[in-house]
């Protein structure tokens, strides 16, 4: 028992640290589509040049990205001015470039020059709405108390969001609701909400025929395009800050909204998108092909086996011989099950991001989550089994002279597997559903076509993800009856 805490320790290090010399540089996306855009953009065009690099998609918002560049787990991911000083600095940094890039060289960080296009928030309301209401500027919201706000997550908490808006322009309105950014446009679409908050460049404010709000007061910020990235990468892999200067000024407005369009509305994939843009604005031949379906559900099956299997082996190890200490000692024993019951009750986004400041991002965080969630099932039944055995039968076994140890594994576990199995089979399903999760965090498997689905609206996607992930819990369901089945004896059954 005391290895396998080990054990799991040395699979999650393993698993989360290739030496610097050896990994590709890592470029990172937050999860909407331009950063995606931006980020496959610089991708490819360091390996167009030779150099080794990893586009990891979709890891988040700001701060997850921001403090993952801070520790060394990503390389370089795309920003904007004005989140760099109102949201990482806490509005105490001016927006200009110098003084935002004097602040991150103490941190061991370069900001790079503009890319050419400044993406700044903005609220937007249907042109029906806002016509019939009369609201062309923020300030007119004031007269529409009765209006249903809704923001993108990141917006409702942001130094630079809702909180500092509503202060500014004295706005009346508290039902505000929290969705997903991509969401929001059909909920606007749908009549639900009034009043969304827009990136300047997103394609949908031209194709739904949106009225831009004016900013009157001049709450918002620049936030023009840049690529942060580490300072150490001058050392690493020296051309790279070069390569990354051929973008400087060349991604123009119209070009990206544009972009966000193809890939949002027309579903060109992200990567086609960029060496399109490649091709066309610095003449680089970039041969880039969409992934087929099978390509891409071999890849995220792969991903989510290993996510399932590696937690739920290191639970087993783990549970068993904590459940049958928890039979033997009561006191104990519900000290271990309160502990491994209070685990289960945190929400499984928010255990994730715990895990992040251990781990990192990637498959690590989301595997030792998924280890901590299997634990309940596993100790409980574990426990329930070997006390459900009549007390008769541990007398025989007592009367025989056999030791505790030959007796533990001759006769109590036996009896007891039925149940046992019972716990495993229950961990392995909520296992294999909650993995969908670990795609947030840059883990990959069955989750990742579900938030692309999300994000570009494009439910084939996320049915590419939801149908297996259903299909695997009803295999792995299955596959335990099987088990039982040809190992337990007929009487056990």
């Amino acid at each position: 028992m005391s290895r396998a805490p080990i054990v799991l320790l040395a699979v999650l290090l393993c698993a989360g640290s290739p030496s610097a010399s050896d990994r590709p540089v890592r470029v990172a996306s937050k999860g909407f589509t331009e950063s995606v855009i931006l980020a496959e953009i610089a991708t490819q065009l360091l390996r167009h040049d030779g150099v080794a690099a990893a586009h990891r998609r979709q890891l988040g918002g700001t701060r997850i990205l921001w403090n993952a560049l801070l520790e060394g787990r990503i390389d370089i991911y795309p920003e904007y001015s004005g989140t760099l000083s109102q949201e990482i600095f806490g509005g105490r940094v001016a927006t200009d470039l110098d003084t935002l890039r004097r602040e991150a060289d103490v941190l061991g960080l370069r900001i790079g020059a503009p890319l050419g296009f400044n993406n700044t928030y903005a609220l937007g309301m249907r042109e029906d709405t806002a016509a019939a209401s009369d609201v062309r500027r923020i300030s007119d919201l004031v007269a529409h108390a009765d209006f249903e706000l809704g923001f993108s997550n990141e917006f409702m908490d942001r130094g630079d969001g809702w909180p500092g808006l509503r202060v500014r322009y004295g706005l009346p309105q508290r039902g505000v609701r929290g969705l997903d950014h991509d969401l929001a446009y059909r909920a606007l679409q749908g009549g639900d909400i009034e009043v969304i908050d827009l990136y300047s460049t997103d394609a949908e404010i031209r194709y739904y025929g949106l009225r831009v709000l004016e900013d009157d007061l001049g709450y918002f910020p620049r936030y023009d395009a840049v690529l942060v990235y580490r300072a150490d990468l001058a050392r690493r892999a020296p051309r790279v800050e070069d390569l990354l200067q051929r973008l400087e000024g060349r991604v123009e407005a119209t070009a990206m909204i544009a972009m966000n369009g193809s890939a949002k509305l027309d579903r060109v994939p992200e990567n086609v998108v960029a060496a399109g843009f490649l091709a066309q604005t610095l003449g680089l031949t970039v041969d880039e092909r969409s992934e087929s379906f099978l390509d891409r559900l071999g890849r995220n099956t792969a991903a989510h086996l290993a996510l399932v299997g590696i937690s739920l082996a290191a639970a087993i190890a783990v549970a068993i011989p904590l459940g049958i200490l928890a039979s033997r000692r009561r006191g104990l024993g519900r000290i271990v099950l309160g502990a491994a019951g209070v685990v289960q009750t945190v929400p499984s986004l928010a255990l994730l991001v715990f895990m992040i400041p251990l781990l990192g991002i990637g498959a690590p965080p989301a595997i030792l989550a998924l280890f901590l969630y299997s634990l309940l099932p596993i100790v409980r039944n574990t426990v329930s089994g070997l006390d459900g055995i009549p007390r008769s039968l541990i007398d025989s076994a007592d009367a025989l002279g056999l030791p505790g140890r030959a007796r533990l594994w001759r006769i109590e576990l036996p009896l007891a597997s039925r149940t046992i199995l019972a716990g495993i089979k229950t961990s392995a399903v909520i296992n294999v559903g909650t993995a969908t999760l670990g795609a947030l965090i840059g883990a990959g498997g069955y989750g990742q076509p579900i938030l692309t689905g999300i994000r570009l609206d494009d439910t084939g996607l996320i049915l590419e993800g939801a149908v297996p992930a259903a299909l695997l819990a009803l295999t792995v369901s299955g596959l335990f009856e099987l088990t039982e089945r040809r190992l337990l004896p007929r009487g056990l059954r």
